[in-house]
């Protein structure tokens, strides 16, 4: 199983050279039954990530183009009449699909990305009053643009945070960027990677993940964690208990893809980062130095 990982991510960073452990951060996700933001300015690669997963796990896939007049119908789908049987017949949207990269989100309006809130957090959609199962497993991988620029909605703190984790990409070092002038393109490169982690496997990799032990001492050192997000001042709010088992299972599939089947707190501070970054917000009356929330729970929290 672990060759099986190792080979995804090998495959994946021939399409987006220098990326390794953003890559393995998007593998976390996915191994953690989440769903993944990529925040990035564009032409960052965000899109090519989220194309090479969807070909490495051989799972269906669709992409979903958000702008201001996208509508929630057009990624749950709608009924139309059909003249011949004189009935309504639904027609699914790309919301039925196993991976859906949702590209661009924060250009869509409020109403729209809301269409994805049902989605993420039951794997079911509600459409005319009928509740329809969506495929296992369910991907969403989400990219947005930064909100200072132009043509773009914040999302609400509700939308971010059915998101798991959230990763940036950040700009190629000199090494990576020359290959791309040298000719590699990621495109044709996407199009011969194989299917390492097909749908069974990746199930039984989920499964893996979650029996991952987690000791007492560990899990005490998260709920400190947790509880100095809710007590102290700088935070405008504390992490919800979601929030928590967010980062357990993130820690758990860190821990796994690094070959442990039991966690260590090291594995809590590699993705604490990703899964608290885009939940925590600062209060508006505390001077922070400087130094950002996730910094302040690393540097202030005692592992023991």
């Amino acid at each position: 199983m672990q060759r099986n990982i190792e080979q995804a991510i090998r495959q994946i960073s021939c399409a987006l050279v220098g990326k390794d452990t953003e890559i393995r951060m998007a593998l976390c996700c996915l191994l953690a039954k989440g769903h993944l933001l990529i925040e990035d300015l564009p032409g960052m690669g965000k899109t090519t990530l989220a194309h090479a997963l969807a070909k490495v796990t051989g799972l269906t896939y669709q992409r979903v183009q958000f702008t201001s007049d996208l509508l929630p119908g057009d990624i749950l789908g709608l009924s139309i009449f059909n003249q011949q049987t004189s009935q309504f017949e639904f027609h699914p949207g790309p919301i039925f699909s196993q991976v859906v990269l949702a590209d661009e989100i924060n250009r869509a309006t409020p109403k729209t990305q809301s269409a994805l809130l049902e989605a993420m957090a039951e794997n079911q959609v509600t459409i005319e009053s009928a509740t329809r199962p969506l495929p296992t497993p369910f991907f969403v991988i989400a990219t947005q643009n930064p909100v200072t620029q132009a043509g773009t909605f914040p999302l609400p703190e509700s939308q971010l945070d059915r998101f798991l984790m959230r990763i940036s990409l950040g700009y190629p070092d000199e090494r990576s960027e020359k290959a791309l002038y040298q000719g590699l393109n990621s495109a044709a490169v996407i199009d011969t990677l194989s299917c390492t982690l097909p749908a069974p496997t990746l199930r039984q990799l989920q499964q893996y993940v979650e029996a991952v032990k987690a000791s007492d001492a560990i899990l005490d050192y998260l709920l400190r964690l947790l509880h100095t997000t809710r007590q102290h001042p700088q935070f405008a709010w504390g992490i919800s208990p979601r929030g928590g088992l967010a980062l357990l299972g993130a820690a758990k599939a860190w821990a796994f893809i690094d070959g442990r089947d039991y966690l260590l707190p090291e594995d809590i501070q590699q993705v604490l980062p990703s899964v608290f970054g885009h939940r925590l917000q600062e209060s508006s009356h505390i001077a922070s130095n400087g130094i950002s929330l996730v910094q302040h729970l690393l540097n202030h929290v005692d592992v023991i």
